[in-house]
């Protein structure tokens, strides 16, 4: 977890994938990802995000059932949920529709149980920053001074 200091914290999202569902939520985020990287943009305080299927995910048969949402963003947690929301809810509903046990959809009218459902599911870890004290749109806009 980041220390009193470091601006960034780590989000590591654990989506269980319906049975037989992982190929097609592959082939939903692989069709979406302009858009989703542009909502990434768009809510400005995600240093990095990713899609990570475990070992096995896209074996036939799977031997896995985990997708990963991982990402690195500026300021609160209910400010980065309620932001995210703001500018890719629709992409996360059809996402959110081949999960496990999803949180109430849309996600744009349940931002308070989507918030907690994410944080019920999001496996808590450390996260080195080499820029601890800069924020995405500090390095944006050329404000972050070297270590």
């Amino acid at each position: 977890m980041p220390d009193n200091t470091q601006v960034q914290s780590p989000l590591n999202l654990m989506l269980t994938i319906a049975e037989g569902q992982n190929q097609a939520i592959l082939a939903y985020v692989f069709s979406q990802s302009q858009t989703i990287n542009a909502g990434l943009d768009a809510v400005g305080t995600v240093h990095f995000a990713r899609f990570l299927p475990e070992p096995g995910f896209a074996s036939n048969p799977p031997t896995s059932q985990i997708l990963w949402v991982l990402t690195e963003y500026d300021g609160s947690f209910d400010q980065y949920i309620k932001d995210f929301v703001q500018q890719m809810g629709p992409i996360f509903d059809k996402l959110l529709s081949y999960v496990v046990n999803p949180p109430p959809l849309p996600v744009e009218t349940n931002l308070v149980a989507f918030g907690q459902w994410v944080n019920s599911n999001n496996q808590p870890s450390n996260l080195y920053s080499a820029y601890p004290a800069c924020t995405v749109q500090m390095i944006l806009n050329g404000g972050c001074p070297p270590a």
